[in-house]
């Protein structure tokens, strides 16, 4: 098993945000001045990858990627910028300041009208199907669901430096995943693609609804890519202490 990757690049004016995804490409997204990304699937090993980074210090953590979507009407595509996190560990705040900083930047963007604020759930496995998700979203009223953001906030409560939530729906809640779709990840958050053609081989009728997923999939990650660039040009990407001297 190959360990957790670290993204870093150094922000010669103050720490650095750290950025926790799941997937390799999410923190490929999101790697840049003043950004460290740390990433992995398996909670443990995204715990001990952001444990080190925050050795090296930081001046917030913001979780960052794709979620499920949970609330019926969200697309592919669209961004939620959570004001809290409901997850294992209990319900976590964002820090005010900067999530309306984030929010602000992204309702002045192309963006504004995929753009959505709430709940974000946070679970410790993945939800597949859309009974699984609808069950959450009944009891939570959250928007979206991931497998970072408690992990984020939990260690952004522990250390006391500023946290938040920016995440892409990439599966819609009334879409079920393929059991293909989830074969290759990897615990690191790295994707292989022998797994996949196992499984679709051993199934072949779960083409359809994997075509489906990559497509949406793309959506997100449009939508992600896009979402970094706006930040990063609003000086929203860091919390206000660290955009003020930038």
């Amino acid at each position: 098993m190959r360990a957790p990757t670290v993204a870093v690049s150094g922000d010669a004016a103050g720490l650095p945000v750290i950025v926790v995804a799941g997937m390799a490409f999410e923190a490929q997204i999101a790697r840049g001045e003043g950004v460290e990304a740390v990433y992995a699937a398996r909670a443990d090993l995204l715990q001990r990858a952001l444990r080190d980074a925050m050795q090296r210090g930081c001046a917030g953590i913001l979780s960052f990627g794709t979620a499920g979507g949970l609330a019926p009407e969200l697309t592919p595509g669209t961004i939620v910028v959570a004001d809290a996190v409901d997850g294992p560990l209990g319900r976590v705040m964002t820090d005010t300041a900067w999530t309306q900083r984030l929010a602000a930047a992204l309702a002045a963007s192309p963006l504004a009208a995929r753009l959505r604020r709430g709940i974000q759930a946070a679970v410790s496995a993945p939800l597949t199907t859309a009974g699984d998700k609808q069950a959450l979203y009944r009891s939570t009223g959250a928007l979206a669901v991931d497998m970072e953001s408690h992990i984020a906030g939990a260690v952004a409560a522990a250390q006391g430096v500023p946290f938040a939530v920016c995440r892409a729906v990439v599966d819609p809640a009334w879409r079920s995943l393929p059991p293909a779709a989830m074969a290759g990840l990897r615990d690191d958050g790295s994707t292989a693609v022998l797994p996949v053609l196992r499984e679709l081989a051993r199934r072949p009728a779960q083409l359809g609804a994997l075509l489906q997923v990559a497509a949406d999939a793309r959506a997100a990650r449009v939508s992600l890519v896009r979402a970094r660039q706006t930040l990063e040009r609003a000086r929203a990407l860091w919390p206000v202490s660290v955009g003020s001297v930038r």
